[in-house]
């Protein structure tokens, strides 16, 4: 019965038109057939291809940095950069051919049994029916590219082009630094005039600095019993004398002992301002020891204030001592070189940096407050406030207030640490003395935690200084004059920046030539590129000439030359021999070993990985090369520089630039644990003494049990400073 009825709806029509299944189907049939008939009205917008984006402004001196040129030139003899082929675009889908729209029977039709609904009403189905699109597009453009590398300018450029290495910066998140320390509002003055400063009463504080030392050895034998003493000498007397070799002490050593006090008023405590207030106390102590407390025949603590005052007269000695030996060494250059740690300046980590320009600052960061005093700044003013309060508590609290200046007298000497003045002074002078001799110098210790980079850019003359390249020879071919190829080939060396400036510019004044004017200047991998008077002129490598394919000589056998080619012709070769200088494999093994990376930031094409790996053997794998723009870029001596100074530099090469930067990193871990070590040994001093005295323990806290407590907490700071030069 439902048959017949099909049947009579589905009967012919007047007009003699039948419907069949498929125009029924492309009428009221699925959403994607409705959807291609809609496409068929409706007009594409035009798909604007992206432009490239513009290449960046050239490096001040350096010319305009492009890709490598590909193998074929273009008019003119002027070369094309290679560039990575885009993948091909998909073809457009042919349109559906549309067909005449059938009438409508309206409200006579009904849906085909099993067809899918729209996509509209089904959104499960249609993402999975986009996900099978987009893997069929996928599956038909994946081989695509295969056979690329096959192709002859992929093959040249991968047998010709040196590796380089790329920035990680964005997918390394780089590490906040917290803000330096602003160094102090001091004068800056001129090195020249600091030196001379530092120069004065130099001689005379180390005078006084050895008789305290001497006076050390009497005090030592009254306070303690090692010999037995003449009968004349009484407890009395030793007393007395004890009491007169401190304050013979005190006198000599009077000008540090002052200004450890005024550092008080400064608030800059310090550890020689903890010794005035225990020699102080020591003092007070012996001359009331007969009247107050007779402590059992025990003598008070003079022989430790002695050796005290001693090696803070040789401590500051040895400092100033190396404050002017650094001054005159960054004074003996009239164009010295300056050393600075620039923030993200390579890799997004901070990296050491070498540039031409006036030492501004190097005064005002010598005369900067040294780390050790740095940290006994926060931790001496504690040790003070805790001396007293536990001086009280052990005397007065324990009901016996005639113990008040033993008890202050033991504490603060037990706190103050024999080695406040060697902590930075000793390996400080030691390493002066050893940059002094490589033309380097420090810039004081604002310049000493300018250091903790990852990196150290150098440049050509750190790997080859003036006379370690040298010209062999020079052969000319065709018709070219000699000057004319001498002019053009030193005219793009010049305009380059790189190390082989001074070997062509000799070269052209011996000719009697003149540099020429340029246009279109190029840098690539492995050459130059310059039209000089309508003719491109090709300066680089023998692995540049092969790619631009400019024809060599056969059985040419130069390892390093530089060769120039003119309108696609070559003109000349010009031989040179690199010698290696001997600092220059120990200096780069010293910055591997103290995780310092060297970043090659050179320009000479000839100064490649392979090259100086083959030839030289040097460690390349754990160095980075960047590419030519980049080193372009991190050579330029117009770029911006942190405001610290690291160092000054006097003479060329890699030697004094490595020395400075690995010795200023091993002095400021040497200085900072000899520091925190001489902060701890001062706190145990004090809760070892604030013991001993609230039980009353004479004999345990005796002169001589104190000082040989004192004299271990002192070796360790000798041995850490010896340290610092083994490198």
């Amino acid at each position: 019965m439902a048959k017949d009825r099909d049947e009579e709806l589905n009967k012919e029509k007047p007009g003699g038109e039948e419907f069949s299944l498929e125009e029924i189907l492309a009428e009221f049939g699925s959403g994607s057939t409705r959807r291609a008939r809609d496409r068929e009205d409706t007009v594409p917008f035009p798909i604007v291809p992206k432009s490239r984006p513009a290449q960046s402004a050239p490096a001040k001196g350096g010319g305009r940095v492009v890709a490598f040129p590909s193998s074929k030139g273009g008019e003119g003899g002027k070369t094309a950069p290679v560039e990575r082929q885009a993948p091909p675009q998909r073809p457009a889908e042919p349109k559906p051919e549309a067909k005449a729209e059938p009438p409508r029977a309206e409200s006579k039709v009904v849906d085909f049994p099993g067809e899918e609904a729209p996509a509209t009403d089904n959104p499960i189905a249609e993402r999975l029916n986009r996900l099978v699109r987009k893997a069929d597009d996928y599956a038909a453009h994946m081989f695509e590219e295969e056979g690329k590398e096959h192709d002859e300018q992929v093959r040249r450029a991968e047998a010709y082009i040196p590796g380089t290495d790329e920035e990680e910066e964005a997918s390394r998140p780089r590490r906040e630094r917290r803000p330096r320390r602003q160094p102090p509002p001091a004068p800056d003055l001129p090195a020249g005039d600091l030196a001379r400063r530092y120069s004065k009463g130099l001689k005379s504080l180390s005078v006084r600095g050895t008789l305290v030392l001497l006076l050390f050895l009497p005090a030592l034998y009254l306070s303690v019993e090692l010999l037995p003493y003449p009968a004349p000498l009484t407890d009395q007397l030793r007393l007395w004398l004890l009491a007169a070799a401190q304050g013979l002490a005190m006198l000599l050593g009077l000008d540090a002992l002052i200004g450890g006090l005024a550092r008080l008023f400064r608030l800059e405590c310090g550890m020689d301002t903890l010794l005035v207030f225990a020699a102080a106390a020591t003092l007070a102590d012996a001359l009331t020891m007969p009247m107050l407390d007779s402590r059992e025949g025990e003598m008070p603590y003079c022989a430790a204030i002695i050796l005290g005052i001693a090696l803070l007269l040789k401590g500051t000695a040895r400092k100033r001592r190396g404050q002017r030996l650094a001054c005159r060494t960054a004074a003996s250059a009239s164009h010295p070189y300056l050393v600075t740690l620039d923030e993200g300046k390579w890799n997004g980590r901070d990296t050491y940096a070498k540039w031409s320009g006036d030492p501004i600052g190097f005064g005002r960061q010598m005369q900067a407050t040294d780390g050790a005093q740095r940290i006994f700044q926060r931790v001496v003013p504690l040790l003070l406030l805790a001396s007293l309060l536990l001086s009280i508590v052990a005397s007065i609290g324990r009901g016996a207030p005639e113990r008040l200046l033993w008890c202050l007298s033991a504490m603060l000497t037990a706190s103050a640490s024999l080695s406040g003045a060697l902590c930075f002074s000793l390996p400080w002078l030691d390493l002066c003395r050893r940059l002094s001799q490589s033309g380097a110098a420090i810039a004081g210790w604002d310049g000493v935690t300018a250091t903790g980079g990852s990196g150290i850019l150098l440049a050509d003359t750190d790997f080859f200084p003036p006379g370690c390249v040298a010209l062999n020879g020079i052969k000319v071919f065709g018709d070219f004059p000699v000057d004319k190829v001498v002019a053009n080939t030193a005219s793009l060396i010049k305009e380059s920046g790189c190390g082989l400036d001074k070997i062509f510019h000799d070269l052209l004044r011996s000719q009697g030539c003149v540099y020429r004017r340029m246009s279109h200047f190029c840098c690539y991998e492995g050459g130059l590129s310059a039209v000089i008077r309508d003719q491109q002129v090709l300066v680089g490598s023998a692995a540049f000439m092969h790619l631009m394919e400019i024809p060599l000589p056969p059985g040419l056998n130069v390892k390093n030359a530089v060769f120039c080619a003119i309108d696609g012709e070559l003109a000349g070769i010009f031989a040179l021999n690199y010698t290696l200088h001997g600092t220059l494999e120990p200096s780069l093994n010293s910055l591997i070993r103290n995780r310092i990376t060297p970043v090659m930031a050179t320009r000479d094409f000839n100064l490649i990985p392979a090259m100086l790996r083959q030839r030289f053997k040097l460690p390349v794998d754990k160095m980075e090369f960047p590419a030519a723009e980049r080193r372009i870029e991190l050579s330029d001596q117009d770029q911006e520089h942190s405001d610290i100074l690291t160092a000054v530099l006097c003479r060329e090469g890699v030697a004094p630039y490595s020395e400075a930067v690995v010795g200023a990193a091993r002095l400021r871990r040497a200085v900072r644990v000899s520091a925190v070590l001489a902060s701890l040994g001062a706190v145990a001093g004090l809760l070892l003494a604030f013991y001993l005295t609230s039980v009353g323990a004479y004999a345990s806290i005796s002169a001589g049990n104190l000082l040989v407590f004192l004299v271990m907490w002192l070796v360790p700071t000798p041995l850490i400073s010896g340290m610092v030069n083994k490198y």
